[in-house]
């Protein structure tokens, strides 16, 4: 089920675009993309100066997306057959609302491809699921210092969460929480 889309981001019949630039399509993840999705995280890493963490291998993809129990999904933005972007997503509850909801745990777009309206027809993707599936609301999170993703976000209609800040504990301190966890 891929969507087809003309550079200025308008659904197309398959048509190219106007101009130079060829029509791109977005679709789901499917398991022969698993080093595709490795590649793309490591380039999204190098472009948020992270690469140091990105250790995820395509086959942590295949199983942790297609195997017996998928943790998240992704889709995938192509020009002709090639891999221009993706967004790994997640489903996420909402205890205060009592409604699922959707995480967009990563987007990205080539830069080659940026301004486009991949980015954006990546999003609106997401919110398409989001409200197929009866989910509440999409979220996730920007670097502090990325203010053209804030930008972009921000003409969407998203707005930050000012009052929150997210935590996280990996790696030795979450092996020490865990085990101070009290015997079942």
């Amino acid at each position: 089920m891929s969507t087809e889309f003309a550079a200025a981001g308008k659904k197309t019949a398959g048509e190219s675009a106007v101009g130079s630039q060829p029509a791109f399509s977005i679709r789901p993840a499917r398991p022969a993309d698993a080093a595709t999705i490795a590649n793309l995280v490591y380039e999204l890493a190098v472009y948020e100066k992270l690469e140091q963490f990105a250790r995820a291998t395509p086959d942590d993809f295949r199983h942790h997306l297609f195997g017996p129990r998928p943790y998240a999904e992704a889709i995938v933005a192509e020009i002709d057959g090639e891999p221009v972007g993706f967004a790994l997503f997640f489903p996420t509850f909402s205890s205060f609302r009592g409604q699922p909801g959707l995480y967009l745990e990563d987007v990205y777009v080539r830069p080659v491809h940026r301004g486009r309206g991949i980015g954006k027809a990546l999003l609106a993707k997401l919110a398409k699921l989001a409200m197929d599936r009866g989910l509440g609301r999409l979220e996730w999170a920007v670097l502090n210092w990325n203010s053209p993703a804030i930008g972009f976000y921000r003409s969407l209609g998203a707005r930050p969460l000012e009052d929150w800040t997210v935590y996280r504990i990996n790696d030795g301190p979450l092996a020490e929480l865990a085990a101070l966890a009290p015997s079942e």
